[in-house]
């Protein structure tokens, strides 16, 4: 197995996309990249924390390549937003590659610059991409959300904002 961590707005939608793609084995929704050991959703929220909500995918690169999860994550929000997607606004909102190996940095960049390169986006992509710093698995009521709450709230689906 091997792990993936993204941030692309509301990690509410962006887990449960993660989760439809064959070879995903598992997704958690949590906070990565900010300064505060064990941030809780409030803190991050509070903007105090420098966190950005992410979903850490768990997935079988024998059925699923990086490369195949990058492609869904540039399609799955609007890569060009600075702090925001959709209506949901703060820095825990950010478009953010967290990378796990140097191979996922090289064809994190590569994908990045391909996007650009492909004259589809009317801005700039905005996302980060950086070293994966620690993962702090988010309380047990946000896990699955959308499963457990009948799949209604979240902003996901902005793709097209920037294109």
């Amino acid at each position: 197995m091997a792990t993936a961590t993204f941030g692309a707005g509301c990690f509410w939608g962006v887990e449960a996309a993660f989760r439809r793609i064959e070879g995903v084995t598992d997704a958690a929704v949590g906070y990565s990249g900010g300064h505060t050991d064990n941030p809780t959703y409030r803190d991050v929220c509070a903007h105090g924390t420098g966190h950005a909500e992410v979903v850490q995918v768990e997935y079988d690169p024998a059925r699923v390549t990086f490369d195949t999860l990058l492609e869904a994550f540039w399609e799955m929000h609007d890569p060009t937003q600075v702090n925001r997607q959709g209506p949901d606004v703060g820095d825990q909102y950010r478009s953010v590659i967290f990378f796990h190996t140097p191979e996922q940095e090289e064809k994190a960049v590569r994908s990045k610059k391909a996007l650009e390169a492909g004259g589809s986006l009317r801005r700039p992509v905005a996302t980060a991409i950086q070293p994966a710093p620690t993962f702090w698995r988010a309380e047990d009521y946000h896990q699955r959300y959308l499963e457990k709450n009948g799949g209604a709230a979240c902003s996901l689906g902005h793709a097209g904002g920037g294109r």
